[in-house]
Protein backbone atom coordinates (compact mmCIF):
# COMPACT_ATOMS: atom_id res chain seq x y z
CA UNK A 1 0.00 0.00 0.00
CA UNK A 2 0.87 3.56 -0.71
CA UNK A 3 -0.07 6.75 1.13
CA UNK A 4 -3.57 7.32 0.32
CA UNK A 5 -4.17 4.07 -0.88
CA UNK A 6 -7.54 2.54 0.88
CA UNK A 7 -7.74 -1.21 1.37
CA UNK A 8 -11.30 -2.51 3.22
CA UNK A 9 -11.15 -6.08 4.95
CA UNK A 10 -13.12 -8.03 7.59
CA UNK A 11 -12.19 -10.42 10.13
CA UNK A 12 -15.26 -12.62 11.28
CA UNK A 13 -14.85 -14.97 13.75
CA UNK A 14 -17.54 -17.98 14.66
CA UNK A 15 -17.57 -21.22 16.75
CA UNK A 16 -17.33 -23.77 13.91
CA UNK A 17 -21.00 -25.34 14.89
CA UNK A 18 -22.72 -22.43 13.96
CA UNK A 19 -24.04 -21.65 10.90
CA UNK A 20 -21.37 -18.75 8.99
CA UNK A 21 -22.20 -15.76 9.93
CA UNK A 22 -23.46 -13.20 6.90
CA UNK A 23 -20.85 -11.03 4.94
CA UNK A 24 -20.04 -8.00 6.56
CA UNK A 25 -19.59 -4.49 4.19
CA UNK A 26 -16.56 -2.81 5.92
CA UNK A 27 -17.69 0.63 4.43
CA UNK A 28 -21.22 0.09 6.58
CA UNK A 29 -19.61 -1.24 9.59
CA UNK A 30 -16.75 1.47 9.38
CA UNK A 31 -20.17 4.00 9.58
CA UNK A 32 -22.10 2.51 11.90
CA UNK A 33 -19.06 2.34 14.44
CA UNK A 34 -18.41 6.44 13.45
CA UNK A 35 -21.77 7.31 14.10
CA UNK A 36 -22.51 5.25 17.30
CA UNK A 37 -18.95 6.25 19.09
CA UNK A 38 -19.82 10.08 17.79
CA UNK A 39 -23.31 10.35 19.02
CA UNK A 40 -22.52 8.63 22.45
CA UNK A 41 -19.51 11.04 23.07
CA UNK A 42 -21.52 14.26 22.15
CA UNK A 43 -23.96 13.40 25.62
CA UNK A 44 -20.43 14.80 27.42
CA UNK A 45 -21.61 17.92 29.61
CA UNK A 46 -18.13 18.46 30.40
CA UNK A 47 -17.00 22.26 28.89
CA UNK A 48 -13.84 22.88 30.92
CA UNK A 49 -10.36 23.07 30.48
CA UNK A 50 -8.95 19.89 28.71
CA UNK A 51 -11.86 18.87 27.32
CA UNK A 52 -10.31 16.59 24.58
CA UNK A 53 -8.41 14.73 27.11
CA UNK A 54 -11.78 14.10 29.13
CA UNK A 55 -13.55 13.08 26.05
CA UNK A 56 -10.69 10.61 25.38
CA UNK A 57 -10.70 9.23 28.80
CA UNK A 58 -14.47 8.92 28.80
CA UNK A 59 -14.29 7.07 25.75
CA UNK A 60 -11.88 4.94 26.96
CA UNK A 61 -13.91 3.98 29.98
CA UNK A 62 -16.89 2.92 27.55
CA UNK A 63 -14.27 1.06 25.52
CA UNK A 64 -13.64 -0.69 28.47
CA UNK A 65 -16.99 -1.45 29.59
CA UNK A 66 -18.42 -5.00 28.99
CA UNK A 67 -21.93 -3.96 27.64
CA UNK A 68 -24.44 -6.98 28.95
CA UNK A 69 -23.64 -6.39 32.43
CA UNK A 70 -21.94 -2.66 32.84
CA UNK A 71 -18.60 -4.08 33.88
CA UNK A 72 -15.83 -2.06 33.63
CA UNK A 73 -12.41 -3.71 33.37
CA UNK A 74 -9.07 -2.45 34.72
CA UNK A 75 -7.02 -2.84 31.75
CA UNK A 76 -7.37 -4.41 28.90
CA UNK A 77 -4.06 -6.61 29.21
CA UNK A 78 -2.26 -8.84 31.53
CA UNK A 79 1.11 -8.84 32.36
CA UNK A 80 2.59 -6.49 30.71
CA UNK A 81 5.09 -5.27 33.15
CA UNK A 82 5.51 -2.22 35.81
CA UNK A 83 9.60 -3.00 35.49
CA UNK A 84 10.55 -3.71 32.59
CA UNK A 85 12.59 -7.54 33.00
CA UNK A 86 10.49 -7.46 36.25
CA UNK A 87 8.19 -10.17 37.93
CA UNK A 88 5.18 -7.35 38.65
CA UNK A 89 3.24 -8.43 35.80
CA UNK A 90 -0.80 -8.87 36.33
CA UNK A 91 -3.74 -9.81 34.98
CA UNK A 92 -6.03 -7.00 34.80
CA UNK A 93 -8.97 -7.67 32.54
CA UNK A 94 -11.07 -8.02 35.32
CA UNK A 95 -13.32 -5.37 37.54
CA UNK A 96 -12.19 -3.84 40.74
CA UNK A 97 -14.77 -3.37 43.03
CA UNK A 98 -12.67 -0.53 44.35
CA UNK A 99 -13.15 1.92 41.56
CA UNK A 100 -16.15 1.86 41.68
CA UNK A 101 -16.54 5.39 43.85
CA UNK A 102 -14.12 7.00 41.15
CA UNK A 103 -15.92 5.62 38.35
CA UNK A 104 -18.89 7.03 39.33
CA UNK A 105 -17.69 10.50 40.04
CA UNK A 106 -16.73 10.61 36.59
CA UNK A 107 -19.82 9.60 35.13
CA UNK A 108 -21.99 11.03 37.04
CA UNK A 109 -19.82 14.44 36.75
CA UNK A 110 -20.13 14.84 32.90
CA UNK A 111 -23.46 13.22 31.87
CA UNK A 112 -23.18 9.78 31.90
CA UNK A 113 -26.32 9.32 34.08
CA UNK A 114 -27.28 5.67 31.98
CA UNK A 115 -23.23 4.17 32.30
CA UNK A 116 -23.35 5.13 35.81
CA UNK A 117 -26.69 3.08 36.35
CA UNK A 118 -25.25 0.23 34.49
CA UNK A 119 -21.98 0.10 36.97
CA UNK A 120 -24.44 1.14 39.56
CA UNK A 121 -26.37 -2.43 38.85
CA UNK A 122 -23.39 -4.61 38.11
CA UNK A 123 -21.95 -3.85 41.78
CA UNK A 124 -25.11 -4.96 43.40
CA UNK A 125 -25.49 -8.04 41.62
CA UNK A 126 -21.97 -8.97 42.05
CA UNK A 127 -21.86 -8.33 45.68
CA UNK A 128 -25.38 -9.25 46.58
CA UNK A 129 -25.19 -12.33 48.83
CA UNK A 130 -22.93 -12.67 52.28
CA UNK A 131 -21.31 -9.83 52.84
CA UNK A 132 -18.06 -11.68 54.65
CA UNK A 133 -17.59 -13.63 50.82
CA UNK A 134 -17.63 -10.30 49.49
CA UNK A 135 -14.48 -10.51 46.83
CA UNK A 136 -12.88 -7.32 46.02
CA UNK A 137 -13.04 -8.10 42.01
CA UNK A 138 -15.27 -10.41 39.97
CA UNK A 139 -15.12 -11.46 36.05
CA UNK A 140 -16.97 -8.74 33.92
CA UNK A 141 -20.20 -10.73 33.87
CA UNK A 142 -19.90 -11.15 37.66
CA UNK A 143 -18.13 -14.42 37.78
CA UNK A 144 -16.09 -15.03 41.05
CA UNK A 145 -13.69 -17.60 39.98
CA UNK A 146 -10.54 -15.90 39.06
CA UNK A 147 -7.74 -18.73 39.84
CA UNK A 148 -4.18 -17.01 38.91
CA UNK A 149 -1.63 -19.30 36.88
CA UNK A 150 1.42 -18.90 35.23
CA UNK A 151 2.19 -19.40 31.31
CA UNK A 152 5.96 -20.36 31.70
CA UNK A 153 6.23 -21.45 27.83
CA UNK A 154 5.63 -17.51 27.32
CA UNK A 155 8.79 -14.95 27.52
CA UNK A 156 6.97 -12.31 28.00
CA UNK A 157 6.96 -8.58 26.97
CA UNK A 158 10.19 -8.21 26.88
CA UNK A 159 11.06 -10.63 28.72
CA UNK A 160 8.84 -9.51 31.71
CA UNK A 161 8.35 -12.76 33.20
CA UNK A 162 5.23 -14.95 34.95
CA UNK A 163 2.87 -13.95 31.96
CA UNK A 164 -0.01 -14.63 34.43
CA UNK A 165 -3.28 -15.22 33.93
CA UNK A 166 -6.39 -14.60 36.42
CA UNK A 167 -5.74 -12.99 39.97
CA UNK A 168 -5.32 -14.65 43.34
CA UNK A 169 -5.73 -11.20 45.02
CA UNK A 170 -9.54 -11.95 44.44
CA UNK A 171 -9.36 -14.06 47.16
CA UNK A 172 -7.64 -11.52 49.69
CA UNK A 173 -9.41 -9.58 52.57
CA UNK A 174 -9.01 -5.48 51.57
CA UNK A 175 -11.19 -4.03 54.62
CA UNK A 176 -11.11 -0.87 52.07
CA UNK A 177 -13.56 -2.57 49.76
CA UNK A 178 -16.67 -2.56 51.94
CA UNK A 179 -16.15 0.95 52.47
CA UNK A 180 -16.10 1.95 48.98
CA UNK A 181 -18.79 -0.13 47.75
CA UNK A 182 -20.90 1.84 50.42
CA UNK A 183 -19.62 5.29 49.32
CA UNK A 184 -20.09 4.55 45.63
CA UNK A 185 -24.09 3.29 46.58
CA UNK A 186 -23.99 6.81 48.62
CA UNK A 187 -22.74 8.71 45.65
CA UNK A 188 -24.96 7.18 43.33
CA UNK A 189 -28.46 7.81 45.44
CA UNK A 190 -27.20 11.04 46.21
CA UNK A 191 -27.33 12.08 42.51
CA UNK A 192 -30.62 10.33 42.20
CA UNK A 193 -30.03 6.72 40.58
CA UNK A 194 -33.14 5.43 42.47
CA UNK A 195 -32.84 3.03 45.06
CA UNK A 196 -34.36 -0.25 46.15
CA UNK A 197 -34.92 -2.00 49.39
CA UNK A 198 -32.99 -4.76 48.08
CA UNK A 199 -29.75 -2.54 47.64
CA UNK A 200 -30.55 -0.78 51.29
CA UNK A 201 -30.66 -4.45 52.73
CA UNK A 202 -27.42 -5.24 50.97
CA UNK A 203 -26.13 -1.80 52.29
CA UNK A 204 -27.36 -2.78 55.93
CA UNK A 205 -25.51 -5.96 55.83
CA UNK A 206 -22.54 -4.68 55.02
CA UNK A 207 -22.29 -2.22 57.76
CA UNK A 208 -22.85 -4.79 60.05
CA UNK A 209 -19.80 -6.77 58.76
CA UNK A 210 -17.96 -3.53 59.18
CA UNK A 211 -19.12 -3.33 62.28
CA UNK A 212 -17.62 -6.74 63.28
CA UNK A 213 -14.23 -6.90 61.45
CA UNK A 214 -12.86 -3.25 60.88
CA UNK A 215 -10.38 -3.57 63.23
CA UNK A 216 -9.02 -7.09 61.40
CA UNK A 217 -5.35 -6.38 59.21
CA UNK A 218 -6.17 -6.81 55.85
CA UNK A 219 -3.93 -6.82 52.69
CA UNK A 220 -4.57 -2.80 51.43
CA UNK A 221 -5.82 -1.55 48.32
CA UNK A 222 -2.26 -2.12 46.58
CA UNK A 223 -2.95 -6.34 47.04
CA UNK A 224 0.38 -6.96 48.86
CA UNK A 225 1.52 -10.37 48.93
CA UNK A 226 2.88 -9.87 52.41
CA UNK A 227 1.82 -9.92 55.38
CA UNK A 228 -1.61 -8.82 56.84
CA UNK A 229 -1.04 -5.35 58.06
CA UNK A 230 -3.22 -2.48 60.05
CA UNK A 231 -3.49 -0.22 56.80
CA UNK A 232 -4.62 2.98 57.75
CA UNK A 233 -6.32 3.82 53.97
CA UNK A 234 -8.44 0.58 54.95
CA UNK A 235 -8.90 2.11 58.52
CA UNK A 236 -9.99 5.04 56.82
CA UNK A 237 -12.51 3.49 53.83
CA UNK A 238 -14.16 1.44 56.50
CA UNK A 239 -15.26 4.82 58.53
CA UNK A 240 -16.16 5.89 55.26
CA UNK A 241 -18.48 2.88 55.01
CA UNK A 242 -19.95 3.82 58.08
CA UNK A 243 -20.11 7.68 57.48
CA UNK A 244 -22.19 7.17 54.33
CA UNK A 245 -24.44 4.69 56.56
CA UNK A 246 -25.38 7.35 58.87
CA UNK A 247 -26.13 9.84 56.30
CA UNK A 248 -28.33 7.74 54.44
CA UNK A 249 -30.57 7.52 57.60
CA UNK A 250 -30.44 11.02 58.83
CA UNK A 251 -30.58 12.21 55.43
CA UNK A 252 -32.87 9.83 53.22
CA UNK A 253 -34.84 8.53 56.30
CA UNK A 254 -33.96 5.21 55.85
CA UNK A 255 -33.84 2.78 58.95
CA UNK A 256 -30.70 1.61 60.52
CA UNK A 257 -28.95 2.03 64.34
CA UNK A 258 -26.96 5.03 63.48
CA UNK A 259 -26.88 5.90 67.20
CA UNK A 260 -24.49 2.54 67.51
CA UNK A 261 -22.95 3.71 63.99
CA UNK A 262 -22.12 6.98 65.08
CA UNK A 263 -20.33 5.56 68.18
CA UNK A 264 -18.54 3.11 65.81
CA UNK A 265 -17.43 6.07 63.51
CA UNK A 266 -16.14 7.54 66.49
CA UNK A 267 -14.23 4.40 67.55
CA UNK A 268 -12.51 4.48 63.82
CA UNK A 269 -11.70 7.50 63.91
CA UNK A 270 -9.82 7.81 67.35
CA UNK A 271 -8.45 4.68 66.37
CA UNK A 272 -6.54 5.70 63.54
CA UNK A 273 -5.90 8.87 64.63
CA UNK A 274 -4.38 7.50 67.38
CA UNK A 275 -2.38 4.71 66.30
CA UNK A 276 -1.55 6.03 62.53
CA UNK A 277 -0.45 9.18 62.87
CA UNK A 278 3.37 9.76 63.46
CA UNK A 279 3.32 13.25 65.34
CA UNK A 280 7.48 13.59 65.33
CA UNK A 281 7.13 12.95 61.43
CA UNK A 282 3.50 15.00 61.04
CA UNK A 283 2.04 12.64 58.92
CA UNK A 284 -0.16 9.39 58.29
CA UNK A 285 1.96 6.45 57.75
CA UNK A 286 0.88 3.39 55.55
CA UNK A 287 -0.05 1.55 58.33
CA UNK A 288 -0.05 1.04 62.29
CA UNK A 289 3.39 1.85 63.68
CA UNK A 290 5.15 1.76 59.93
CA UNK A 291 7.94 3.81 58.86
CA UNK A 292 6.47 3.59 55.24
CA UNK A 293 4.55 6.24 53.63
CA UNK A 294 1.30 5.56 51.22
CA UNK A 295 -0.43 7.88 48.57
CA UNK A 296 -3.59 6.70 49.40
CA UNK A 297 -3.37 8.71 52.41
CA UNK A 298 -3.86 11.86 50.28
CA UNK A 299 -7.51 10.50 50.00
CA UNK A 300 -8.17 11.47 53.80
CA UNK A 301 -9.70 15.08 53.28
CA UNK A 302 -11.09 14.03 50.39
CA UNK A 303 -13.31 11.16 51.67
CA UNK A 304 -14.48 13.04 54.85
CA UNK A 305 -12.41 11.91 57.35
CA UNK A 306 -10.64 15.44 57.77
CA UNK A 307 -11.14 18.95 56.99
CA UNK A 308 -8.29 20.31 54.19
CA UNK A 309 -7.71 23.21 57.01
CA UNK A 310 -6.74 20.72 59.63
CA UNK A 311 -2.88 20.15 59.90
CA UNK A 312 -2.20 16.77 59.85
CA UNK A 313 -3.41 16.73 56.23
CA UNK A 314 -1.13 19.82 54.86
CA UNK A 315 1.41 17.86 56.81
CA UNK A 316 0.59 13.91 55.40
CA UNK A 317 0.46 15.38 51.76
CA UNK A 318 3.99 17.16 52.18
CA UNK A 319 5.45 13.90 53.50
CA UNK A 320 3.55 11.77 50.63
CA UNK A 321 5.16 14.66 48.12
CA UNK A 322 8.64 14.20 49.28
CA UNK A 323 8.86 10.69 50.27
CA UNK A 324 7.23 8.91 47.53
CA UNK A 325 8.81 11.35 45.14
CA UNK A 326 9.44 9.59 41.50
CA UNK A 327 10.73 12.68 39.41
CA UNK A 328 8.03 15.33 40.33
CA UNK A 329 5.59 12.23 39.54
CA UNK A 330 4.32 10.03 42.62
CA UNK A 331 4.82 6.20 43.81
CA UNK A 332 2.33 4.61 45.12
CA UNK A 333 4.28 3.59 48.31
CA UNK A 334 7.96 2.34 48.64
CA UNK A 335 8.49 -1.61 47.89
CA UNK A 336 11.30 -1.97 50.08
CA UNK A 337 9.97 0.22 53.18
CA UNK A 338 9.53 -1.70 56.65
CA UNK A 339 11.35 -4.83 55.31
CA UNK A 340 9.57 -5.14 51.91
CA UNK A 341 6.15 -4.33 52.53
CA UNK A 342 4.10 -6.11 49.26
CA UNK A 343 6.55 -9.63 49.51
CA UNK A 344 6.85 -9.35 45.85
CA UNK A 345 10.61 -8.74 44.27
CA UNK A 346 12.06 -5.61 42.25
CA UNK A 347 10.58 -2.14 42.07
CA UNK A 348 8.19 -0.55 40.20
CA UNK A 349 7.82 3.20 38.66
CA UNK A 350 5.34 6.22 39.44
CA UNK A 351 1.53 5.40 39.92
CA UNK A 352 0.05 7.48 37.30
CA UNK A 353 -3.55 7.24 39.10
CA UNK A 354 -1.74 8.59 42.79
CA UNK A 355 -0.16 11.39 40.81
CA UNK A 356 -3.73 12.34 39.97
CA UNK A 357 -4.47 12.28 43.70
CA UNK A 358 -1.67 14.58 44.36
CA UNK A 359 -2.85 17.18 42.08
CA UNK A 360 -6.27 17.35 44.00
CA UNK A 361 -4.40 17.31 47.25
CA UNK A 362 -2.54 20.65 45.92
CA UNK A 363 -5.59 21.87 45.02
CA UNK A 364 -7.44 21.09 47.98
CA UNK A 365 -4.69 23.28 50.15
CA UNK A 366 -5.10 25.80 47.88
CA UNK A 367 -2.10 25.37 45.46
CA UNK A 368 -3.88 25.59 42.30
CA UNK A 369 -0.50 26.96 40.17
CA UNK A 370 1.02 23.73 41.13
CA UNK A 371 -2.01 21.17 40.98
CA UNK A 372 -2.46 22.51 37.92
CA UNK A 373 1.36 22.48 36.46
CA UNK A 374 1.16 18.42 37.86
CA UNK A 375 -2.03 17.76 36.00
CA UNK A 376 -0.68 19.23 32.50
CA UNK A 377 2.54 17.13 32.79
CA UNK A 378 0.43 14.16 33.79
CA UNK A 379 -1.86 14.75 30.43
CA UNK A 380 1.02 15.30 28.19
CA UNK A 381 2.46 11.94 29.43
CA UNK A 382 -0.36 10.01 27.30
CA UNK A 383 0.42 8.59 24.19
CA UNK A 384 -0.33 9.42 20.62
CA UNK A 385 -3.98 8.18 20.92
CA UNK A 386 -4.87 9.98 24.25
CA UNK A 387 -4.35 6.89 26.35
CA UNK A 388 -2.59 6.10 29.80
CA UNK A 389 -0.91 3.09 31.38
CA UNK A 390 -1.25 1.98 35.03
CA UNK A 391 2.19 3.24 35.47
CA UNK A 392 4.96 5.64 33.65
CA UNK A 393 8.95 5.14 34.26
CA UNK A 394 10.48 8.57 33.95
CA UNK A 395 13.68 7.89 33.32
CA UNK A 396 12.58 5.57 30.36
CA UNK A 397 10.24 7.61 29.00
CA UNK A 398 6.94 5.51 28.54
CA UNK A 399 4.51 4.09 29.91
CA UNK A 400 4.69 0.69 31.50
CA UNK A 401 2.01 -2.10 33.34
CA UNK A 402 -1.40 -3.17 31.75
CA UNK A 403 -3.05 -0.39 29.51
CA UNK A 404 -5.17 1.42 28.64
CA UNK A 405 -5.77 1.37 32.61
CA UNK A 406 -9.07 2.64 33.57
CA UNK A 407 -7.81 4.58 37.08
CA UNK A 408 -5.60 6.42 35.40
CA UNK A 409 -8.38 7.46 32.82
CA UNK A 410 -10.92 8.06 35.76
CA UNK A 411 -8.12 10.15 37.48
CA UNK A 412 -7.48 12.36 34.52
CA UNK A 413 -11.60 13.07 34.24
CA UNK A 414 -12.02 13.52 37.77
CA UNK A 415 -9.02 16.25 38.63
CA UNK A 416 -9.85 17.62 35.21
CA UNK A 417 -13.48 18.67 36.72
CA UNK A 418 -12.20 19.86 40.23
CA UNK A 419 -9.43 22.18 38.72
CA UNK A 420 -11.93 23.18 36.32
CA UNK A 421 -14.58 24.10 39.30
CA UNK A 422 -12.21 25.97 41.33
CA UNK A 423 -13.59 29.57 41.43
CA UNK A 424 -14.59 28.71 45.08
CA UNK A 425 -12.57 25.84 47.53
CA UNK A 426 -15.65 23.90 49.93
CA UNK A 427 -14.22 22.68 52.79
CA UNK A 428 -13.89 19.09 50.99
CA UNK A 429 -13.01 18.84 47.48
CA UNK A 430 -16.34 18.02 45.54
CA UNK A 431 -19.45 19.12 47.80
CA UNK A 432 -21.61 16.62 45.57
CA UNK A 433 -18.85 13.63 46.70
CA UNK A 434 -18.63 14.13 50.02
CA UNK A 435 -21.66 14.41 52.34
CA UNK A 436 -20.75 17.73 54.59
Amino acid sequence: MSAGDRVPFVLTYAASHLPRPRPVDADDALADTLAFWTGWISRCTYQGPWSHAVRRSLLTLKALTYAPTGGIVAAATTSLPEQIGGSRNWDYRYSWLRDATFTLQALLGTGYLREARAWRDWLLRAVAGDPADLQIMYAVDGSRRTPEYELPWLSGYEGSTPVRVGNAAAGQFQLDVWGEVLDGLSLARRNGLPSTVDAWDLQRALLDFLEGSWDRPDKSLWEVRGPNQQFVHSKVMAWVGVDRGIHAVERTGLDGPVDRWRKLRTEIHDDVCRHGFDADRGTFTQFYGSQGLDAALLLIPRVGFLPWSDPRVAGTVDAVRRELDHDGLLLRYQPDADGGVDGVAGTENAFLACSFWLADALLGLGRTDEAEQLFTRLVDLSNDLGLLSEEYDVSAGRQVGNTPQAFSHVGLVNTARHLGDRAGRPSTLDRSEVPS
